[in-house]
């Protein structure tokens, strides 16, 4: 039994004046393993006491979808490329929570916070080759030194 279905049923019993244990077993016994839980017909019963028995869910609460607008993302981008060791609570003054600053600079921008700077995830092709010619430079001394 979904949400929704369970709540109709919920409300029903409620406006025939059932009590919110006696709906429980009811349903229990109506849908067995797939029937809703305790907490749930509790809570639907004491917001129908409080007069709200709309069937959807209130609206409200969470960050507004539009605050990771691309005006914002753009905001975002140009104060890190303007100084990459940026604090991302600096960002803040663009009156944009910290957990959105840094979701931007994640999923966005594709950046990650390093040594406080903040740098591209990955690295560009020379950076790659620069990283292999490293590693087998350090793998033939250590061949010719025997270190290991």
């Amino acid at each position: 039994m979904d949400g929704g279905n369970g709540q109709r049923v919920a409300t029903f019993y409620f406006q025939a004046g059932v009590s919110a244990a006696e709906t429980l077993v009811l349903v229990q016994k109506a849908y067995g393993n797939e029937a809703l839980n305790r907490s749930n017909i509790f809570r639907w019963y004491s917001r129908f006491r409080e007069g709200k028995e709309l069937v959807e869910d209130n609206e409200g609460g969470g960050l507004p979808k539009s605050i990771r607008a691309e005006v914002n993302i753009a905001a975002v981008a140009d104060l890190v490329k303007n100084d990459l060791r940026i604090a991302s609570r600096m960002i803040e003054c663009l009156n944009i929570p910290k957990t959105v600053v840094l979701r931007i600079l994640k999923e966005d921008m594709g950046k990650r916070k390093m040594c406080a700077r903040f740098v591209p995830h990955s690295l560009t092709p020379e950076q790659r080759e620069d990283r292999v010619t490293c590693c087998q430079d350090i793998i033939a001394m250590a061949d010719a030194y025997n270190f290991f």
